[in-house]
């Protein structure tokens, strides 16, 4: 079974299904310009089945990968960059800049309703972590000294994130 064909077989509800469109499997329909899409509900035998070692350790145990040991970080190619977990297209190449941190940053995600937030308290001071608002997958954290227009950095694990060119 490819993952595609996976995918679609273990998701819950199979209705929203039948006109997916590009941004992922399970999205449902558009609502005052804004797509609304499932929510995903996979077991965790189901997710490891689906996502590599290191995906699955960055996106359901919300681990980080090491600094400068990903292939996106330093990448200029033109595309969209989904969530490793549910496709979901998330950042554009547009709004990706070097931080010199050593993850992928950008400035804002293609849409807020895309990405979930919480705050992650497991470091010496509070973060916000972000999420994927579909799959629920772990994909970094957001920091307020990134670049202009919005100020900030969505510092991301490469490993949460499938790149798709133009």
């Amino acid at each position: 079974m490819n993952r595609r064909n996976f995918i679609q077989a273990t998701i819950l509800t199979t209705a929203s299904l039948a006109a997916a469109p590009y941004i992922g499997f399970a999205a449902a329909k558009n609502v005052n310009g804004l797509t609304d899409f499932a929510k995903w509900q996979l077991s965790k035998s189901q997710w490891r089945k689906l996502l590599s070692k290191q995906a699955y350790y960055v996106m359901r145990q919300e681990g980080t990968e090491r600094a400068y040991s990903n292939k996106m970080e330093a990448s200029k190619k033109v595309g969209t960059y989904h969530c490793a977990g549910c496709n979901l297209a998330a950042y554009s190449s547009k709004h990706k800049f070097e931080s010199g941190t050593g993850w992928p940053s950008f400035w804002q995600p293609l849409n807020k309703k895309y990405i979930a937030t919480k705050t992650d308290y497991k470091a010496l001071w509070p973060r916000t972590e972000v999420h994927c608002a579909r799959c629920g997958g772990h994909q970094g954290h957001i920091f307020k000294d990134g670049p202009e227009p919005t100020g900030l950095r969505y510092c991301l694990n490469s490993a949460a994130l499938k790149f798709v060119a133009a």
